[in-house]
């Protein structure tokens, strides 16, 4: 990135390599603040025109920001009684302007971004650096606004006036054929540092469209460069997939870090399982997917819009890219969640649940937690969304794809999210389909091997109560397999619906290659004596009444005490 500043109307990206204050009289005098002033003069001459009349008083907006910025300047060190300046005739309106551009910061997504700065400290030097650069904002705006008012302030807020984010990068080419050479200057991301809780507005809240496998590479038509994108580079189970995005979806590129176990720069160094383009301005507002043979890698594209701004499209390409390698190394992928449940009498038992977006599956373990409080000792998270199922020796096991959870705040308990909010990133908290990332599993856990236990579909459409174990494979796999569901408005997609295997992520798209692995994976389960079967979440027929959903986990509590 070569801009010291980069901004739109909600995204703030301060490349530290170029523009970082070490004080407060720095801050002041520096271009970045400038041409930052010289945004927020624009945005007054078109919300507030009377108070903007007032700041440029009769000058070009430029020359009001040279003189208001002199005023700053003159503020850190003398008090307003010995400068003499238009602006501080009216002190309340200084105060205002002052304050409104503190806000206007505060109002966008900010981030920061380096790769050589702090490589000469000791200990986390860009999480360093990046307080820093918080606190000196911070100060900043509390030394001017007290020069003008002429008395210091009697309540202090530590507010995150910096970053939400910082990143630290680094250069590495990814080892690829010529053809994906576009790629060889973008720049990796090496740590995150996340202020939490995070709270995020994305214009969108919502995910439409289905992810469609083209015959053409999406490289070719691949619209970007090394100044505008950054690659989070995802250990996603046990593949890795780099996930190039551009900067103006930067707070999609970072929530990452909640999600997905961040590859070391050394494991970055061998060729990646899978890659997404994410923002590609390519102009055809396409979500598609392309096996490369020559490379035996899948290559994702999601053209650059506003609506991907929504999680759910780098999340779930992701994990669609995940899902086609997969199913070519015969492991069968699981729309789902799966956890260890441990007993204060020692019993374990691992439950693993399957259904499309709304059905229940997390909604159904937060109603576990809750019935068995007196008598779970420990719920390990295995998967929250996406995971796999494979054979070894016969025995079919489990394993996770996400070290993280995006949950839809509407159907939780009220307490719920705040449990972790700390460490949680929110999207969109205000508004229905609201969502929160929050951290789920060490990635030693989600990569591993799990016994399963029980498998059931989760089924929020029926009326019968608690859980129901089928018997008969040929009973069991046609409900599976069909997919169906009551939407329940997370995407685009109303009433009664149905999705091979409720896996819109892959196997939809690849039911010939699908077919073969679940007939073997529902042999395997039924040949080591695994309940199998459904669990009725109601979650489709009254998102109010969550007596059904508590039902069926004293069902599954029963099941884990007596098995």
């Amino acid at each position: 990135m070569k801009e010291k500043l980069y901004l739109t109307d909600d995204i703030a990206i301060v490349n530290f390599d170029l523009a970082y204050p070490t004080s407060l009289e720095e801050l002041v005098s520096s271009n970045t603040l400038s041409n930052f002033t010289m945004n927020y003069l624009e945005y007054l001459n078109k919300e507030d025109k009377e108070f903007y009349n007032w700041i440029v008083n009769g000058k070009s907006a430029r020359e009001a920001n040279v003189e208001v910025g002199k005023v700053f300047r003159q503020l850190m060190v003398l008090k307003p009684a010995e400068i003499e300046s238009y602006y501080l005739n009216d002190k309340d309106k200084l105060l205002a302007f002052a304050s409104g551009l503190y806000d206007f910061w505060k109002c966008h997504q900010r981030y920061s971004v380096t790769i050589n700065r702090f490589s000469g400290m000791s200990t986390t030097p860009f999480v360093v650096g990046d307080s820093n650069f918080n606190a000196t904002i911070r100060s900043t705006y509390r030394k001017i606004t007290q020069s003008i008012i002429g008395k210091k302030n009697n309540v202090y807020r530590q507010l995150q006036a910096g970053t939400n984010a910082a990143i630290a990068c680094f250069n590495s080419a990814p080892k690829l054929g010529a053809k994906y050479s576009l790629l060889n200057e973008i720049l990796y991301i090496e740590s995150v540092m996340l202020r939490t809780p995070m709270i995020l507005q994305p214009k969108s809240n919502k995910r439409s469209g289905m992810f469609t496998e083209v015959k053409e590479n999406p490289i070719e038509g691949f619209v970007g460069n090394a100044d505008e994108f950054f690659c989070y580079p995802a250990k996603v189970g046990a593949l890795l997939i780099n996930v190039y995005f551009h900067r103006d979806f930067m707070s999609s590129g970072a929530a990452l870090a909640n999600l997905f176990e961040l590859a070391t720069p050394d494991e970055v160094k061998k060729k990646p399982d899978a890659i997404v383009l994410f923002g590609s301005k390519d102009g055809k507002n396409e979500t598609n997917f392309f096996y490369d043979e020559e490379e035996d890698m899948y290559v994702g594209c999601i053209s650059y819009d506003e609506r991907i701004e929504y999680f759910g499209y780098m999340k779930k390409m992701t994990l669609t890219l995940h899902n086609c390698v997969m199913m070519r190394r015969n492991w069968l992928p699981i729309h789902g969640a799966f956890i260890n449940v441990t007993l204060k009498d020692g019993k374990r038992k691992g439950i693993m649940l399957m259904g499309d977006s709304g059905a229940g599956k997390s909604e159904s373990i937060e109603a576990l937690k809750t019935v068995g409080k007196a008598e779970i000792k420990n719920v390990e998270i295995v998967f929250d969304d996406m995971g796999t199922v494979h054979v070894e020796d016969g025995v079919p096991y489990a394993q996770g794809t996400e070290i993280g959870a995006f949950i839809r705040l509407d159907d939780l308990d009220a307490g719920t999210p705040y449990r972790d909010m700390d460490r949680s990133i929110f999207f969109n908290p205000d508004s229905s389909n609201a969502r929160v990332i929050t951290p789920a599993a060490p990635y030693s856990v989600v990569a591993s091997n799990h016994k399963i236990d029980l498998f059931c579909y989760a089924n929020n459409y029926d009326t019968i109560e608690g859980m129901r174990k089928i018997t008969d494979v040929n009973e069991a796999k046609p409900i599976f397999i069909e997919g169906k569901r009551m939407a329940k408005g997370t995407t685009q997609e109303v009433g009664i619906s149905t999705t091979y295997f409720a896996n819109p992520f892959g196997p939809m798209q690849q039911q010939e290659i699908c077919d073969p692995i679940i007939d073997e994976m529902f042999d395997a389960l039924y040949s080591n004596g695994t309940y199998i079967g459904e669990i009725f979440t109601h979650l489709g027929l009254d998102k109010e009444n969550r007596s059904g959903i508590h039902i069926a986990a004293k069902e599954l509590l029963k099941f884990i005490e007596k098995n």
